[in-house]
């Protein structure tokens, strides 16, 4: 099989879009065709599921045994369902005999506001779809492993949803891989730059946004923000290559710094690249070193002028993380001494660097200026409410009031509880008062928070129109307590309740 890529002629590229949408070839169409349950079958990469809900003869069939399943499907097949002409010429497709069999990997995605769109990616490597990535030096079609491009993953979707969408001049995609952040970008920024070490995936991400109908944005080759020159952006997004190995062996995963050295760099030197204003977003993980709390070094690594929002989602002793890329790079399937060599060299760096554990997480920095800083480190192994951008972006608005008010001026303010918020009361059965009462938020971060009488009294009563003062007035005069020692002690009560998106400032 050739190792040609196809081009991405954007009338041709209209043309083929245009056969997909009407053999119904989208992600809703292929829920619709598979089922549920075959559906997310596909996403664990397994295939018989939807080989067996493909066994039909229409178009859209043809397409996912093509694409997704990369398997042949006969010449007129294809040209039902195709332009396999155009196909052919531009390399989407590969004749063999009467049959034809796909290049890349044709992924039906879903945009925020119901947009059909696709990503291009390597075969076999769409994450979580069918096919996965064989042991060995290389992939399919011949090409060397560690130039693979791999399509839309967890990580990809993570990213895409936490990702503050507010309408900016200038974007950047550091890390591109088969172009879905910049797909996503371009929906909200004037101009959009890509970069990747890769020009393999510089080339995905064309034909990912070519194929989606997408603006073109700037591609540009090159490591971390070397590409980018003395450009600055409003929006800085990565999802980079953060693994913590012993080697560089696949350039989509593996970033060659050692440690987390790759996503530290990556943060320092953001602060240079942004906008006033400006956010820069990544996915990271982080080395929990002995002796140190994981807060301590990662708070080092904001640099000046930025707030910042760190989140751990979830933490992995070293055995399991090695294991877990070792599976991901499918060393599992080779020679047991090959494999125990390299769980060995990977277990023999943790030791070096005195590593237990690394974190996995979110970080967002956005460039205040301020002199200040907001920096907010937390543990949040939770489910949430995607997509989180709105959440995210309200989080920092939230630090801009506190940094803003003193007590006197907190108290003077109005605020009101914020949606889907809902009080419990937790206590044994029967008895008269409750042993604490908890304040449950049902979106976004869906956080919970224990608040006593007062608190709960006072978030109850918040609806914009008394100031937090007033209303602790009345709820001194309710309990028989000094309205002046209820207004000392409560403040901090308010800006964690104001901090959490409990209670929301009311500015009109």
């Amino acid at each position: 099989m050739s190792t040609l890529l196809p081009t991405a002629d954007r009338a041709r590229t209209d043309k083929l879009r245009a056969a997909l949408l009407a053999a119904a070839f989208t992600a809703d169409g292929l829920l619709d065709l598979l089922g549920a349950s075959a559906y997310a079958a596909l996403a664990r990469s397994e295939t018989v599921p939807a080989l067996r809900a493909t066994r039909g003869d229409g178009r859209l069939e043809a397409l996912v045994r093509l694409f997704l399943l990369q398997r042949p499907v006969p010449y007129a097949r294809a040209a039902a369902a195709l332009p396999v002409d155009d196909c052919l010429a531009d390399g989407w497709l590969v004749r063999d005999g009467d049959e034809v069999r796909a290049t890349v990997d044709v992924r039906p995605y879903g945009g925020p506001e119901g947009q059909d769109w696709w990503i291009v990616s390597d075969l076999g490597c769409a994450v979580g779809g069918a096919g996965g990535i064989a042991g060995g030096s290389a992939g399919p079609g011949g090409v060397e492993r560690s130039q693979l491009v791999l399509g839309v993953g967890g990580a990809s979707t993570t990213l895409a949803g936490i990702t503050v969408r507010t309408p900016v001049a200038s974007a950047l995609d550091l890390g591109t891989g088969s172009g879905i952040q910049a797909l996503h970008a371009t929906q909200h920024a004037t101009k959009v730059t890509a970069t990747d070490l890769n020009p393999r995936a510089l080339h995905f991400a064309r034909l990912t946004l070519a194929l989606s109908g997408a603006p073109e944005a700037d591609l540009r080759e090159g490591s971390l923000f070397e590409p980018a020159g003395q450009d600055t952006y409003d929006l800085i997004v990565s999802n980079p290559p953060f693994v913590i190995s012993p080697g560089a062996r696949l350039t989509y995963r593996d970033g060659g710094m050692g440690g987390d050295d790759l996503c530290r760099s990556l943060v320092q030197q953001a602060a240079d690249r942004l906008n006033d204003g400006g956010y820069c977003q990544l996915l990271a993980n982080w080395q929990h070193i002995e002796g140190e709390d994981w807060r301590d070094r990662l708070s080092s690594w904001v640099p000046r002028g930025c707030d910042a929002w760190i989140v751990e989602r979830d933490v992995q002793d070293v055995a399991q993380y090695a294991e877990l890329w070792l599976r991901d790079g499918g060393d599992h399937l080779a020679d047991p001494a090959q494999y125990t060599a390299r769980y060995e060299a990977w277990l023999e760096e943790f030791e070096a660097r005195r590593t237990k554990a690394v974190g996995f997480g979110w970080i967002t920095l956005r460039k205040s200026g301020s002199e200040r800083p907001s920096v907010t480190m937390e543990e949040w192994p939770h489910p949430v409410e995607q997509p989180l951008g709105a959440s995210v972006r309200a989080h920092f608005e939230r630090q801009d009031f506190l940094r803003a008010h003193d007590d006197a001026s907190l108290l003077a303010a109005c605020f009101r509880l914020a949606d889907e918020v809902v009080q419990e009361q937790v206590g044994l059965p029967g008895a008269e008062d409750p042993e604490h009462v908890v304040l449950r938020q049902n979106r976004g971060m869906r956080r919970a928070t224990k608040v006593d009488t007062v608190g709960a009294g006072f978030a109850g009563v918040c609806d914009g129109s008394l100031s937090a003062g007033r209303i602790l007035d009345a709820i001194a005069q309710l309990v028989g307590e000094d309205p002046v020692v209820l207004r000392d002690r409560t403040p901090d009560a308010i800006r964690l309740l104001v901090e959490q998106g409990f209670l929301l400032p009311v500015t009109d």
